[in-house]
């Protein structure tokens, strides 16, 4: 069985949820679009799934889109929106740290003649509030900010931010994909006019996201076809996985502070045992505003890739602050951004832990991991060199 320490990569679907699930894939499986009964059984259920997404958020019922995940969410806010008010203004502002499905929507549309302003953020990954306001302009329409980090777990001011948007008549949109199901969300206390989440990142199935977009707010539709989802997005609804993401929203907002606190000790014993067993590290993002399983920290020299396959051969999954393994040589965007230097950025490892972790796995981890980051670096020229000049 393997130690799995990578939930914010996906999560396992929870049992309730696929109990709840599976009815719709061999017995109600009619098309909610069908008028009669098993169609309109559907329809109900779909319903009832959106109205347990709104509530989560405190939105309403009708703000509530179903989507293939948060990378279509995201994709269809930013461009939704961008080309409904592009008579009013091309410019749109984002952050750094931003996730690719963002920062590759907006190089996108700035090839289709928007202007796109990436904000910086500071040591801990919090964005600049003051470059933010000092980067508004007449033209800009659109503020489009993560509610939470994805690699190094700092949860952004995302009140301050809606505040300043209002303030502007700017729209504010926010990527929530993680923050959904770790983090209380009231969109309308928060002034979020606009915001992505994913089902699998909270314990829900995987292919099935929403998006909430305020109704007084206007986006064009991004799949044509059909009139589903309130003529924004065609093509018939994924019964099983709406029913799983509503269910897996109920149920992670109705047990989370206990869920939160769990996790939040495990990740708290966690970074406290490497920092007494591993020395030359450093700790990344906002240990105060960060989501609770969340740990990313850097091992100075070695590699995040070796670090990888080494604990994958122990039976340990987890992810690197370096974007290798996924065919770039480049380390992460997000630790370059926060300023780590190269040879520090590309050896970092992020650990999630999440509700089905056990302090047992976690003394498993911290075992091997104290023994591959001493094997490694007994192999690196880089820190035969630290240790020849004179460093213990």
């Amino acid at each position: 069985m393997d130690n799995y320490f990578d939930n914010a990569a996906t999560t396992r679907t929870d049992d309730e949820v696929l109990k709840e699930m599976l009815p719709y894939f061999s017995q109600s499986y009619g098309n909610p679009s069908s008028i009669y009964k098993i169609g309109r059984e559907n329809r109900k259920a779909v319903e009832e799934a959106r109205e347990k997404v709104a509530k989560a958020i405190n939105a309403e019922p009708n703000e509530i889109y179903f989507t293939a995940g948060g990378s279509e969410s995201d994709n269809t806010a930013i461009r939704g929106i961008a080309y409904a008010y592009k008579q009013r203004g091309n410019h749109i502002i984002t952050s750094k740290i931003e996730h690719p499905a963002v920062l590759e929507t907006c190089k996108q549309l700035e090839k289709e003649g928007f202007e796109v302003s990436y904000i910086g953020v500071d040591e801990k990954g919090i964005v600049n509030l003051e470059e933010l306001k000092n980067s508004i302009k007449e033209t800009t329409t659109l503020i489009t900010i993560m509610f939470a980090n994805n690699e190094i777990g700092t949860i952004e001011p995302i009140k301050e931010i809606g505040k300043i948007a209002k303030e502007n008549n700017i729209i504010f949109h926010t990527d929530a994909v993680q923050a959904v199901g770790s983090v209380k969300i009231d969109v309308k206390e928060m002034n979020i006019d606009s915001l992505s989440l994913s089902g699998h990142k909270f314990y829900g199935p995987k292919g099935i996201g929403a998006l909430y977009v305020k109704k007084s707010v206007r986006f064009q539709k991004f799949v044509n076809g059909g009139h589903q989802e309130k003529n924004k997005r065609a093509g018939t609804e994924n019964v099983p996985g709406i029913v799983g993401l509503g269910k897996a929203i109920e149920v992670a907002y109705s047990n989370l502070e206990e869920h939160n606190k769990k996790i939040k000790e495990l990740r708290d014993y966690y970074v406290e045992e490497v920092k007494k067993r591993i020395p030359y590290i450093k700790i990344n993002g906002d240990m105060e505003n960060r989501l609770p399983g969340n740990s990313n920290i850097s091992f100075r020299f070695i590699e995040g890739e070796g670090l990888l396959l080494n604990l994958d051969l122990k039976g340990i999954c987890a992810s690197s602050g370096s974007a290798c393994t996924s065919g770039s040589l480049d380390p992460s965007h997000v630790l370059l951004a926060i300023g780590l230097p190269h040879e520090i950025a590309h050896g970092s490892l992020r650990i999630t832990i999440g509700k089905y972790n056990t302090k047992e796995e976690v003394d498993y981890l911290l075992n091997n991991l104290e023994e591959i980051v001493s094997r490694l670096r007994n192999m690196s020229p880089l820190w035969e060199e630290f240790i020849e000049g004179g460093n213990k």
